[in-house]
């Protein structure tokens, strides 16, 4: 390590690709935590030649993937011990669980997708034991799908600020933050709106049966 960080310090090359490959990592860790400001960001980024496009992509879809199956495993090895020591997750276990249990691939595709159940909709396919081939290959294509979506939104939204003032680097950090603040808006409404309900609704379309509430408010 300490002969790495000695050529990066004398080496403007090394600088540059420590500074992209951990620019990759963090995009690929911070993904299930962020939600959509990383691949809105890092599409930024790769309009304004900072990254790879594809690389941010799959980086995107890696992490968020990785994160799922990890939220998957526990809800298929702990899922009971979670159930009863957090009593609100329960609620949305055992609501979660009545789709999962009716539509297995339709939910391990919307994983990425569901807002307002993207903790508790892995946690729930792990805890009614979808098989992991299914909840792979469906997962997959879902944080894929999601990825590139909102990768090419924020490459967009650097294309379209070029267009409108003629530079992005320098706004930069502006950019950042209209994002940031964009998407906690659109988040609190979405949670003023109780999207989550309708998220359900959706996955559990063709059942005859009463649909769950997921309000968050429960």
């Amino acid at each position: 390590m300490n002969p790495l960080l000695q050529s990066a310090a004398s080496s403007p090359e090394a600088a540059e690709f420590l500074s992209r490959l951990w620019a990759y990592l963090t995009l690929a860790a911070t993904g299930i935590i962020t939600e959509e400001a990383t691949p809105l960001i890092g599409g930024l980024a790769a309009h304004d030649n900072r990254l790879h496009l594809s690389l941010v992509t799959i980086c995107v879809s890696a992490g968020t993937w990785i994160a799922d199956f990890g939220l998957y495993y526990f809800g298929r090895w702990r899922g009971d011990w979670a159930r009863r020591r957090w009593p609100h997750l329960r609620t949305f276990m055992y609501r979660a669980l009545r789709i999962v249990r009716r539509h297995p691939w339709r939910s391990s595709l919307a994983v990425r997708w569901a807002y307002g159940l993207r903790l508790t909709l892995p946690l729930a396919c792990g805890a009614a034991r979808i098989p992991v081939w299914l909840y792979a290959i469906g997962s997959a294509i879902s944080c894929f799908t999601w990825s590139v979506v909102f990768v090419m939104l924020g490459w967009g939204f650097g294309r379209a600020t070029l267009r409108l003032v003629g530079h992005v680097r320098r706004y930069e950090k502006f950019l950042v933050a209209a994002i940031l603040i964009g998407l906690l808006i659109v988040f609190w409404v979405m949670h003023k709106r109780h999207v989550e309900d309708e998220v359900v609704e959706v996955l559990a379309t063709g059942d005859t049966g009463p649909i769950p509430k997921v309000s968050m408010d429960d």
